[in-house]
């Protein structure tokens, strides 16, 4: 019987013993690194019409769903449990109308130079901007669904760029 080398835990968040652990980075050299997440939220045709025209009463939604969003990226490793803490150089959320689904696509840009990659923060920049329109828009539409949450793409780092195949809607 030889002795085999035994292979490496693809899931970096445990250790050998299946223990949940915070990754090391210590050794890894920094880059820039840019992740993009989509989301999107379907709401009454009433409620798209409003948030489009602006005339929600109670004010900017997608205004204030982006600052949210701005807010949950840089709050992610309170969020996420293992998470690293990260200097993140900039956070854009973007927005895109489909009217004939009224629906909004919520797009988040999260770029950092560091030694790990921003995916769980455009991820969760993404969930919080769709919550936000969510809570803004609930006395109108309790039948909203907050959907499609996905990482779009991501570069830098040691695995390199990813860029997800089209999704049909």
């Amino acid at each position: 019987m030889t002795d085999q080398p035994k292979p490496q835990n693809p899931l970096t968040h445990f250790d050998e013993s299946g223990r949940a652990q915070m990754v090391d980075v210590g050794c890894k050299p920094e880059t820039e690194r840019v992740a993009e997440a989509r989301g999107t939220i379907r709401l009454s045709t009433e409620v798209f019409q409003l948030i489009s025209k602006g005339h929600i009463t109670k004010g900017d939604v997608l205004g204030v769903a982006r600052i949210a969003g701005i807010m949950a990226a840089k709050k992610t490793p309170e969020l996420i449990p293992l998470a690293h803490p990260l200097q993140i150089n900039r956070v854009a959320i973007d927005f895109e109308h489909q009217e004939g689904e009224c629906s909004i696509d919520i797009i988040a840009t999260v770029a950092t130079t560091g030694r790990t990659g921003v995916e769980m923060e455009a991820l969760t920049a993404v969930s919080v901007t769709a919550l936000t329109i969510y809570d803004m828009c609930k006395s109108l539409d309790k039948n909203m669904i907050i959907d499609r949450i996905m990482l779009t793409r991501k570069s830098g780092g040691k695995s390199g760029p990813f860029t997800r195949e089209p999704v049909l809607k």
